[in-house]
């Protein structure tokens, strides 16, 4: 028998041109599900779409420190290029995935007052199926000035109430099974985050990903001899999850209590 294996990797994308690094005008966010944003607040914290030109620039002054930030990341955002060419190639053009800014409503911000507060960070759900009831909250990214307060815990649960509750519940959800929360294995920040919110610890996923070699402070980096990444470090990732019987059972009451907590 005979056979041939004629597989060709797709070349690297090009450069996005810089007219188009934006995204479409108006903003299509391509996001599988429907976004309501009357559904993404609490008293003291909102969820909008990210949008480029709306909000690239006070989320770019933001993260000063991105080395700290994306610590315990697979990869680093270091210029604006590369910022917004990943929220348009990798988040807007893929349907699975969408990116919220998070609002601090109880902080005005005299420079933006159409933000109704000020911009304290980002919040995604990534690889989104409407197929098997599923999504993960990810790219999670409080800047400092807005660390250690109600911000965190509010946008997770702003998300966890979003997309555990029922379609039939008021105000209305979208009914998934479960939300996941991934991890480095050595982002205990990240881990006790998701704990306190409900989340329950499923286990360790081994060797997930191959990371730059200037991360290796934080990865694995012992590889085997002859290793086709050439000895870039790795990482394990740490998986949890919150499924919609544990929300019926106690995660949805915990979540409201972290959510009304007073820092």
């Amino acid at each position: 028998m005979s056979f041939v294996n004629l597989y060709q990797p797709p070349a690297a994308p090009g450069a996005i041109p810089e007219n188009e690094l934006n995204g479409p005008e108006p903003y299509d966010t391509n996001f599988v599900f429907p976004i309501h944003p009357e559904r993404l607040e609490t008293e003291r914290v909102k969820l909008t779409p990210f949008v480029p030109k709306v909000h690239f620039e006070v989320t770019w002054e933001g993260i000063p420190n991105q080395e700290e930030l994306f610590r315990f990341y697979p990869f680093t955002l270091p210029t604006r290029e590369i910022f917004l060419t990943f929220i348009e190639r990798f988040i807007r053009q893929d349907p699975k995935n969408i990116v919220f800014s998070i609002v601090d409503k109880t902080r005005p911000d005299d420079a933006h007052p159409e933000f109704e507060g000020s911009l304290a960070g980002i919040i995604g759900l990534l690889d989104t199926s409407v197929e098997q009831l599923t999504t993960e909250i990810g790219f999670v990214m409080i800047f400092p000035a807005f660390q250690r307060s109600h911000i965190a815990s509010n946008a997770v649960g702003i998300l966890m109430k979003y997309c555990l509750e029922v379609p039939t519940a008021s105000p209305p959800g979208l009914g998934l099974r479960k939300v996941q929360w991934h991890c480095h294995h050595n982002n205990a920040g990240s881990r006790r985050l998701a704990e306190r919110m409900g989340f329950q610890y499923e286990g360790i996923l081994r060797w997930t990903t191959v990371l730059p070699e200037a991360m290796a402070r934080d990865g694995l980096t012992e590889s085997r001899k002859g290793d086709p990444a050439g000895g870039k470090p790795g990482r394990h990732t740490i998986s949890l999850s919150a499924c919609w019987d544990d929300w019926e059972n106690g995660v949805r009451e915990k979540v409201a209590q972290q959510i009304d907590r007073k820092i």
